[in-house]
């Protein structure tokens, strides 16, 4: 996932992409109301701020090797699926998925070292939203808790997460955890080209909310394939025929986070954790998707899913 934010008009990077986006999009700071900047960073009166995003559109030959890469990541999460259980350190199933990765898929652990995180997978336990370091902390019975894992294959990545139930969970958890997981699905099933990034987004947040959950606005699904977190932003919340139109040949991520109580986050000073302000419980699912001609593709399947 990626911080949600806006990105102002400058250089674009040096990568491949079939074309670029520019728009205006509403300043909400209050410091900067009413400047617009333009290419140049000149300032302006409007209230609003151009916008440019850089799309990178997938060949035969890099869908191909995205799918590997996505297939990959769920092996991991199918693989680590026993060893979620009371008792078990969350450093320990870390440990365990940097060993598989790195060994047998001969594969790198894409969070490894990304912009200073220290493990190879996240864990968020329990009212922990998203990021959550694996650390000496055991599970016990009752917690849930998201694995996100992130594999890198011949340059490309793969990206999924998926809740875990440690024992049985409360009512609660496990009516969470399966509304995260079933608006997951109804953001993909809007994924098609034609459709917009505000479809995905008010899938998920309508079918949430009518749940008396709510969704987390501050992070946000992306673009993927050389780079981990590409443009575009997929929000998941939104109105419907808004944004970014789809176009076959795009990878994103569809990942919602969902919490029991208040949408409300804040980030702890390790700098990456991120919980629920409420201290209400949490869950997030992610597959990665390939935009298709005829609709779409989801890259990050499990073994059982893809055998059905």
């Amino acid at each position: 996932m990626r911080v949600c934010s806006i990105r102002y008009v400058g250089k674009l990077p040096p990568r491949r992409a079939l074309y670029t986006i520019v728009g205006f999009r509403q300043q909400r700071s209050a410091a900067a109301r009413g400047a617009r900047v333009d290419r140049a960073g000149a300032p302006h009166s409007s209230g609003f701020l151009k916008v440019i995003m850089s799309v990178t559109i997938k060949t035969p030959e890099e869908q191909g090797k995205m799918r590997v890469a996505g297939r990959l990541a769920a092996d991991v999460l199918d693989m680590i699926g026993e060893f979620v259980r009371p008792g078990v350190a969350t450093e320990e199933l870390d440990r365990i998925c940097h060993e598989y990765i790195v060994n047998e898929l001969e594969a790198v652990p894409a969070p490894l070292n990304y912009r200073g995180f220290p493990k190879s997978i996240c864990t968020s336990v329990n009212h922990v939203v998203c990021h959550g370091i694996p650390g000496q902390r055991t599970l016990k019975a009752g917690d849930i808790v998201n694995i996100d894992v992130t594999v890198i294959k011949d340059g490309f990545h793969g990206d999924t997460s998926r809740m875990f139930h440690v024992g049985q969970p409360s009512i609660i958890a496990e009516r969470l955890s399966r509304v995260c997981f079933e608006s997951m699905w109804l953001g993909i099933e809007a994924v098609r080209p034609g459709a917009q990034l505000g479809d995905i987004g008010h899938a998920i947040q309508t079918y949430v909310e009518k749940h008396r959950f709510s969704v987390v606005r501050e992070y946000c699904g992306h673009g993927i394939g050389r780079v981990f977190h590409e443009d575009p932003q997929v929000l998941h919340y939104g109105k419907p025929s808004t944004g970014l139109e789809l176009v076959p040949g795009m990878t994103i991520t569809v990942e919602p986070m969902v919490n029991a109580g208040r949408r409300d986050v804040r980030l702890l000073g390790d700098g990456w954790t991120v919980v629920t302000k409420d201290h209400s419980l949490s869950a997030q699912w992610e597959h990665t998707v390939l935009v298709t001609a005829t609709g779409r593709e989801v890259l990050t399947l499990g073994a059982a899913d893809r055998e059905a």
